[in-house]
């Protein structure tokens, strides 16, 4: 079964009804015997640029249920692609973010291209690294993860398959063949759909990437016990030109977010796949309530001024016991066996 995103115009970003369209098809190919395997791909120049931000950004503005109802349901969604017995591959090709992550990283198959353009660049907006986030960002080669959930930064092509966020790297030219070669299965056949992916693979590389020949100073770094402690050791290298780089970047991040995505990603890393959509649901329900979202999104995405104000402003200003407040289990999103309860 062939599912292509076709909202090109908004690099195909993720809205409510997307979600409450998927989400049935999903569960109705899942018992289809006849539906081999599910193929996901976006239209134009992005799989899909991330959650529709501006819809829940309007919905938290005004006091409705969407901003509430659409984490739940793209979080159940996200839950189910990543429990499916039907394969799935999500060919990941052009700009990959955000809610576009959370359709494609927790499948079993992720196809990189040359084109895929993958982050997660929610602190930037006064947000936090969600759509199951904290299970697979603590999962990658040691604190890559925190790296890239703190920073927001940009992979490209192969370097998503090189740092384990894509399971393959075939280059865009071999795709249209491996669609066609997909597309003749005819049973759910997990080895059947590994054999055809691996006719067309490439070993990723590195190559000569900055994030590569910076692993150790990003492992030394993200695995502070703290933001400050991140910085700290950011700081203890002003000859390191990606050490003040990386500092730089994360100054201009919303403090209440770093603070939140660094726990976040600290407990996920010991938390069920379950437990991590659970809690990020809560963690997306304060935000919601807060002012850095709305500060963001406004400043970044609705006027473009680009020049968010935080509240609190610095890291020294955020007090623990705020943070604790996005981590208070009320249990609304719960997925049990075979079932999710959901309370409104």
């Amino acid at each position: 079964m062939a599912v292509t995103l076709n909202r090109p115009k908004a690099l195909n970003s993720l809205t409510h009804e997307m979600v409450q369209i998927l989400t049935p098809l999903y569960r109705q190919w899942e018992t289809d015997d006849s539906v081999a395997n599910i193929v996901v791909r976006g239209q134009g120049r992005a799989f899909c640029a991330g959650g529709d931000i501006v819809q829940i950004f309007e919905s938290g503005k005004a006091g409705t249920s969407m901003c509430k109802d659409f984490f739940r349901e793209e979080y159940i969604l996200n839950h189910l692609i990543g429990t499916l017995q039907t394969p799935h591959v999500a060919i990941i090709s052009g700009i990959t973010m955000g809610g576009g992550v959370g359709l494609s990283v927790h499948g079993q198959f992720r196809v990189a291209t040359d084109t895929t353009l993958f982050a997660m660049p929610e602190t930037g907006i006064g947000f936090f690294p969600d759509v199951g986030g904290s299970y697979f960002l603590p999962r990658l080669e040691g604190s890559l993860g925190m790296y890239l959930g703190l920073t927001g930064q940009k992979l490209k092509g192969q370097h998503v398959a090189a740092a384990g966020i894509a399971t393959h790297y075939i280059p865009n030219e071999r795709i249209g063949d491996l669609e066609n070669e997909l597309s003749a299965i005819t049973k759910k056949d997990v080895s059947a759909v590994e054999e055809v992916l691996n006719k067309f693979v490439v070993t990723p590389s590195w190559g000569d990437s900055d994030i590569k020949a910076s692993m150790d100073l990003i492992n030394k770094a993200f695995s502070q016990k703290s933001v400050e402690e991140i910085i700290e050791v950011l700081r203890g290298q002003p000859n390191n030109a990606f050490a003040q780089k990386t500092l730089e970047t994360l100054n201009k991040m919303s403090p209440t977010s770093l603070k939140v995505s660094h726990k976040l990603l600290t407990l996920g890393k010991k938390l069920t796949f379950e437990e991590c959509f659970e809690l990020e649901y809560n963690v997306s329900q304060r935000f919601m309530k807060g002012t850095d979202f709305y500060e963001g999104v406004g400043e970044l995405l609705v006027t473009k001024t680009n020049n968010p104000h935080w509240n609190p402003p610095t890291l020294a200003e955020v007090q623990d016991a705020d943070i604790d407040l996005y981590f208070a289990h009320r249990h609304e999103l719960r997925f049990g066996k075979n079932r999710i309860e959901a309370k409104l």
